[in-house]
């Protein structure tokens, strides 16, 4: 059973800004390059990886984002059963890409936190601690981008106006967080 402790104690609202932790969220990290690979992944998982440098691709349960030209983040689009660590979608995987020498995949589930923010403000946060231009990604639905806030790497998919979708490394996420609470209520 999964012993699972949430890396951001409280949902904060400030300044027509709200973060929360959205857990808990199975992340895999998708990795190939093979024609086979993205034929495997769209017969298994009933979607295309987004093709293009820092977009996104989305289908009922999963949604993948684009971190290289061989690499992709896949996660499940709404919380999973927190007292198990076994994942459908992992398993489908890796039958049939790993344990086909078409790629690889690797269970990023305790090593990423997500943090949902909603609100008019979120632009500016991010603007306030990062060195990353957000002005034309702010108006794209489904772009994603890897950034560092406030000297943390991140990386952030963008749901939709004013609703993104930040992911950092847990060991991260408590500093990262009292950064955020702390430059949000000077907005």
């Amino acid at each position: 059973m999964l012993n699972y402790n949430q890396s951001l104690p409280e949902n904060v609202l400030l300044q027509d800004l709200q973060m929360k932790e959205v857990k808990p969220i199975m992340k895999l990290i998708v990795r190939g390059k093979k024609r086979d690979f993205f034929s495997a992944i769209g017969k298994s998982l009933n979607m295309l990886l987004p093709a293009e440098a820092n977009t996104s691709s989305q289908s009922n349960k999963l949604t993948a984002v684009w971190l290289s030209p061989d690499e992709w983040m896949i996660f499940s689009n709404e919380p999973i059963d927190e007292s198990t660590n076994y994942y459908e979608t992992e398993e489908l995987l890796n039958n049939n890409i790993s344990k086909l020498n078409l790629g690889a995949i690797t269970d990023v589930t305790d090593q990423f936190v997500m943090i949902n923010l909603k609100g008019s403000k979120i632009f500016e946060l991010f603007q306030s601690g990062s060195p990353f231009n957000f002005n034309d990604f702010q108006n794209k639905k489904g772009a994603v981008v890897q950034t560092i806030l406030a000297k943390i790497d991140i990386i952030i998919h963008n749901q939709d106006k004013n609703i993104v979708n930040l992911f950092v490394r847990r060991s991260f996420s408590e500093h990262l967080f009292s950064w955020m609470k702390d430059a949000a209520s000077r907005l």
